[in-house]
């Protein structure tokens, strides 16, 4: 089974990233991860987890759990990992969460880190290619780089969790969004109830509109 290429970097909710390794790792996918600069200061302010380097397993596994069994882990400025190659089959790429920088590299073919360069090779193949951005307000130019990349192809997933599954926990708010990622990766998953009209019979939904 090919891989699936999954990218920190520094914007807020590392949560996201990291919840959505341990899923495809735990369906048996292998996890191809690249960690940037700037998201392992963002592991460490929201988890409290400091990783030495960005390949130790046993820093990724403190991260990670079990799932790091399923993680291939590179350094975001190695050019040699295969994932650097659109010669090299993947199921495609998420960056999650995605900071408006590197959403404006990859909108303008910028390939300064292995981030960059993995999601323009995906860009390339045509493989699928989801960006979560976790970012508010939000300017012209950070809008306009979502449009360009949308219209090459790539999924713009937005941080924006929804309510109307009941969640009760954090926990429930990231598996909505982990839900809403793998849908766009065309991966079956019970992680968030689908929604099937508003609870009541018909009439009573009539009545109290």
């Amino acid at each position: 089974m090919k891989p699936y290429i999954v990218a920190f970097t520094g914007a807020s909710g590392i949560l996201y990233g990291t919840r959505l390794v341990q899923v495809l790792a735990e369906m048996g996918n292998t996890v191809e991860l690249i960690i940037s600069e700037s998201a392992r200061l963002v592991i460490r302010e929201e988890t409290g987890c400091l990783l030495k380097s960005f390949t130790d397993k046993e820093d990724l596994e403190k991260l990670l759990g079990d799932s790091i069994k399923n993680v291939r882990a590179y350094s975001p400025r190695d050019f040699t990992a295969p994932v650097a190659s659109g010669s090299y089959p993947t199921q495609g790429m998420i960056v999650a969460p995605c900071s408006m920088g590197t959403l404006g590299a990859v909108a303008s073919g910028i390939s300064q880190n292995l981030i960059h360069r993995a999601a323009d090779c995906i860009l390339k193949e045509g493989r699928k290619l989801v960006l979560v951005p976790r970012e508010t307000p939000l300017h012209a130019i950070h809008l306009e780089n979502m449009l360009k990349l949308s219209r090459l192809g790539a999924r713009i997933v937005p941080a924006m969790p929804a309510f109307y599954s009941g969640a009760k926990t954090i926990r429930d708010l990231v598996d909505f969004m982990v839900g809403k990622i793998l849908d766009q990766m065309e991966i079956a998953h019970g992680l968030y109830p689908r929604w099937t009209g508003p609870a009541g019979s018909a009439s009573e939904t009539l009545k109290r509109l």
